[in-house]
Formats: C-alpha cells, structure tokens, sequence
C-alpha cells in the first residue's frame, strides 16, 4: 500500500480512525511507553539517581534469580499451576458450551446461561473472601471435605496440598461461565443444514458433535489455545496474593507474586523487574511458539 492509497483510505474512513484513535492512545500510554522502566532491570536503581543514573549491571539480577533458592521453587509452582489450568479451566467452557447446545428448550438454556456467567461478575475480593470462609475449620466444604476423607478439620488453606485444587475450582466456578459465551457464538455460525443433513442419515446427536460440532468449534478452540499460551506463566496472581499465606508458599508462592513481594514489599525494584521481564519473555516465546504450531497444524493462527 503506497502512500496514495493510505491517504485515500484514510479520507475515505476517517470517521473509523478517530473512534480508534482512543484505543490507540491508551496502548501508547500505558502499554508501551511504560516498556521504558523495563531497562531497571540491569541497574542497581535508586530513585535519587533516576533511570539513566543508576549503575549500570548488565545481567547480574538475572543470574541471581536462576542460581536463588526460590527459582525452581516458583517456576514449578507456576508451570504446574498453569498446566492445571489450561487441562481444567480451558476446558470446562468448551464442555459447558457443547451441553447447552444440545439443550433443545430455549428457556432451559437461557437460564443455565444466565446462572453459569453470574459468578464472573462477583468481585475478586468478595469471592476470596467466600473461599476463605468455606474452607475455613468450620465452613460448609471443610466439614464436607472433612467428612469424605477423615481429616482433621484443618484450615484447607493452610494445607500445602490442597491450594492448587481450591484455586483451579474456584476459576472454573467464577470463569467457565462467561467464557462459554464465546464458544456459544462460534456453535451458532455452524450451519443448521449439516445437522440436518446428518439426521437424515440417520446420525445420532453424539456423532452430530463429534463430526459436525467439534470440527465447527475447532478453530475458536485454537485460537482461545494460542491466546492463554501467551499468558501461561501469568495465571491469576491477585487471587492467589489474596489466598496465599507463608505457610502453603510451598506450592502456592509463583512467579509474579514473588515479583509483587520483592517490588512493592521489600522495595528491590531491579531485581523484581529482572523477574517480571524474564516472565514476559518466556510467555512471548510460548505464545510465538503455540502461533507456529497451530499454523503448521490447521493453518489457523492469530497472524
């Protein structure tokens, strides 16, 4: 596109360009122009000497943090924590999308619907507060739990073993939901002629999902794939900063609240960002790396 058609094109839609000029200012100011700050992680920074003042270290806070004790800590706890939920949470809206869709009664489906994404619109304070009260030594799922498997009543949030099933639940609860409403949408551009087709000859409603639903749903799937691979190491850190205790670090502490307590709590802004930038860029391979794949694959990808 020279720059005669880029002009012509902007006169044409130049209504379009000034509904995403908004969008395109908040990019810049608080996306990319705080990439700036990242440069800290190489310093020894102090505020008094400012970002081009501050000795310059090269790699030094990196190299720290692989040969740290806390390292294989947090990476494992944030790797199994993610894998868990993208096996579990990634594929429960996906299940919840398909079963409404087989639902023939518009009401049933209205409601299941309406039920299913409300917990989305809860606060992540109040439903921290939630799981603390039922896991609590006397809350409904403590004694539950207690019940089933003998136990001692124990605060469940105070056993290292169970936080990462607790946290996993409780974003199928409060995300399954609302997520399915996407793949609801891409269920509803499948063409009904298919189905009916299938029924015709004689396909029953389990081999309509398996040969017409599945592969109808598959590119939305791939592309959801791609998105959370980009976020993989991230997982929801402000509920686990909200759940977490010192006693259930163990497997609960992770990546970026250990760069949340170094950075605000103990003030080590250098090496809190050498962390956050060494996350980032092993979520950008991920991300890069799942795009590849899918193209290779299906050749679906987000670019």
């Amino acid at each position: 596109m020279n720059r005669r058609s880029i002009a012509r094109d902007f006169k044409r839609n130049k209504w379009l360009y000034v509904l995403a000029l908004p969008v395109v200012i908040y990019y810049v100011l608080f996306q990319y122009l705080p990439m700036y700050g990242a440069v800290i992680a190489f310093q020894n920074y102090t505020p008094m000497k400012g970002i081009w003042g501050s000795e310059w270290i090269g790699l030094e806070h990196f190299r720290s943090f692989f040969n740290s004790y806390y390292f294989w800590r947090l990476l494992g706890n944030t790797v199994l924590l993610s894998l868990y939920s993208l096996l579990f949470e990634f594929t429960a809206p996906i299940v919840l999308a398909l079963l409404i869709h087989e639902v023939r009664s518009r009401y049933i489906k209205s409601f299941v619907q309406t039920v299913s994404f409300m917990p989305y619109f809860i606060s992540l304070i109040v439903v921290s507060s939630l799981i603390k009260d039922l896991t609590h030594s006397g809350g409904i799922v403590n004694l539950a739990y207690t019940w089933l498997t003998g136990g001692d009543g124990q605060d469940m949030l105070q056993q290292p073993g169970l936080f990462r099933g607790i946290y996993v639940l409780s974003e199928i609860w409060q995300r399954m939901g609302w997520e399915s409403i996407i793949y609801a949408a891409a269920l509803t551009t499948i063409p009904r002629e298919q189905y009916e087709a299938a029924r015709i000859d004689g396909a029953s409603r389990l081999r309509q999902m398996i040969s017409i639903t599945l592969p109808g749903l598959l590119p939305t799937i791939m592309v959801m794939g791609i998105l959370r691979m980009g976020r993989l190491l991230e997982v929801g850190y402000e509920k686990i900063l909200l759940l977490y205790n010192p006693v259930i670090y163990g497997t609960a502490d992770v990546v970026s609240t250990f760069v949340y307590r170094k950075g605000l709590l103990d003030n080590d802004w250098s090496f809190s960002s050498a962390i956050g930038l060494f996350n980032s860029a092993i979520n950008l391979l991920l991300l890069l790396s799942a795009n590849a794949l899918s193209r290779k694959i299906n050749q679906n990808s987000l670019w």
